[in-house]
């Protein structure tokens, strides 16, 4: 229901409400504080300070925010830094996520001004922490939810979302920002169809920032005493990097502000650090192929690019070194913060903020046999096997049976039972790899009435492969095998935009145990 609002504060609705528009423009807020030239704020401030001293709260709502800090050790010592790094504990918000924070601002904010009611049906795009932040709030508030998420979202947050009583809709990883099977796309789809639905867009509404602005950023200054010479973030929709930032700009000008982003997200700065063949990356949460209206990324002092390589495993050395169980994006951001603070000095301090826990991961990069499989650490040949360490050119793979991203459904049922084999693999009109489907995929999805048979192929092909090339071991096909039915051999040439990744052969796991038998 709503109260007072201000007469100069600003009322934000996304225009996907109105219209198909994928987020993106450069939409800035204006607004600055100023101790020299005040002028209004169109914005409705939060108090940060923690308002149930006796530990005992109303709901879980009123527990978000005043996560602890703690002293990283192990870590830092092993990499010779003298400075102080401090982790922001964001993942022991009440969600699981730093993404709570953003989401109970924008809900008070709309029910403040009247946009939403209780009963309604709230529609969200998110890599899942912010999912599991609506999907919580719709809960206690009694408002239906639908999140849209990435195939290659981890099941676990799905599995969270769903046990709060949303709907999870998917989208293909490689849908363009334009597609009507995209985020967005599909995000506006579903708005039209359902009655009395509303799209939050955390990717502009200015409640994102906000909130950074007015609790995070002044809990790190207070745990600190103001001591703060270097703050590392990454961005996943850009309101912790411009909220935290924009504070510090105001109240501690001479904190050095990093951020960090993967290796083929666009959110760097300058731009030029962002060129790059890589298309897909594994860390969750953090960058994205746009710029965010939300995404000040000129309060940073510069950007350091992250790669899986450097998130995954630092991600787990965290667990066994420090303790603190977290996810993807804290492993990437520690790892960043330790090639920034090798410019600190002996009694500085450096905060780096760790967004979520190691909940939504369980199946991905806590395992050390999905890290193994992935090629994120190395296949640890624990039985001494003689084969393990071979390579998987060895084996008398089978090629693959390969159709063109616009077959027809049914034109590709009908060739996997003409070769009788249970997948095909989808590639481009110039061999690219595009991805997988199976046969059992193409017959439940025409026998729920979800497609037609005439329909692409490409609707409902999977993007994400279990892969390898033929100079990969042995060992590492059988890691992929544990967990699925085939390891597909590609071959990768060409550089830059003339890149091309070709399917060249199909290993099973009865290739793999014939191998042995025969020898």
């Amino acid at each position: 229901m709503a109260t007072h609002v201000p007469e100069n504060e600003l009322i934000y609705v996304a225009k996907l409400n109105e219209t198909f528009e994928a987020p993106g423009a450069p939409i800035k807020c204006k607004w600055r504080e100023s101790l020299t030239k005040p002028m209004p704020s169109p914005h409705c401030r939060h108090d940060w300070k923690q308002q149930y001293k006796n530990g005992v709260f109303p709901d879980v709502l009123a527990m978000i925010g005043n996560t602890p800090m703690v002293k990283l050790n192990n870590i830092p010592k092993s990499y010779g830094l003298e400075c102080n790094i401090y982790a922001k504990c964001e993942f022991l918000n009440p969600g699981g996520s730093v993404k709570d924070r953003m989401v109970k601002r924008i809900f008070e904010d709309i029910e403040r001004q009247g946009l939403i009611k209780p009963g309604m049906t709230i529609i969200e795009y998110s890599s899942g922490n912010t999912g599991i932040a609506v999907a919580l709030v719709c809960a206690l508030k009694g408002y239906k939810c639908i999140i849209v998420m990435s195939e290659k979202i981890s099941d676990e947050k799905e599995a969270v979302i769903v046990s709060l009583g949303a709907k999870v809709v998917r989208c293909p990883v490689t849908a363009g920002l334009e597609a009507p099977d995209g985020l967005f796309g599909t995000a506006y789809r579903l708005h039209k169809e359902i009655p009395d639905s509303f799209i939050l867009d955390q990717f502009g509404h200015p409640g994102n920032p906000l909130t950074h602005y007015d609790t995070t950023a002044n809990e790190i200054l207070d745990q600190l005493e103001n001591k703060v010479d270097m703050i590392v973030f990454g961005g996943g929709t850009g309101g912790t990097v411009t909220g935290i930032g924009r504070k510090f700009r105001e109240v501690s000008p001479h904190t050095k502000i990093v951020g960090f982003d993967p290796v083929g997200s666009r959110y760097a700065y300058p731009p030029s650090l962002n060129k790059t063949d890589v298309t897909f990356f594994e860390v969750e949460g953090i960058g994205y192929e746009i710029v965010p209206p939300t995404l000040d990324q000129s309060v940073c002092d510069y950007w350091i690019k992250t790669t899986d390589l450097d998130a995954l495993p630092m991600a787990k050395r965290l667990m066994k070194e420090e303790g603190l169980l977290v996810g993807m994006s804290s492993g990437a951001g520690v790892a960043a913060a330790l090639k920034a603070a090798k410019e600190l000095k002996k009694g500085q301090n450096c905060v780096v903020l760790l967004p979520d826990s190691i909940r939504n991961y369980m199946t991905k990069f806590v395992s050390d046999r999905w890290m193994e499989a992935k090629g994120y650490q190395p296949c640890e040949n624990k039985n001494n096997v003689w084969w393990w360490d071979q390579k998987v050119s060895n084996l008398k793979y089978r090629p693959p049976v390969l159709v063109d991203n616009d077959d027809s459904l049914e034109k590709v049922m009908s060739l996997l039972q003409k070769e009788q084999r249970n997948e095909a693999i989808v590639v481009s009109a110039n061999g690219n790899l595009v991805g997988a489907v199976t046969i059992s995929t193409i017959r439940n999805k025409i026998l729920a009435g979800s497609l037609q048979s005439n329909d692409a192929i490409s609707r409902c092909t999977s993007r994400i492969l279990p892969k390898l090339d033929d100079n990969s071991i042995i060992g590492r096909a059988f890691r992929i095998i544990e967990n699925d039915p085939f390891a597909l051999v590609t071959k990768t040439t060409g550089e830059g935009s003339g890149k091309i990744e070709s399917p060249v052969g199909i290993i099973y796991g009865d290739d793999i145990y014939n191998y042995i038998s025969n020898h």
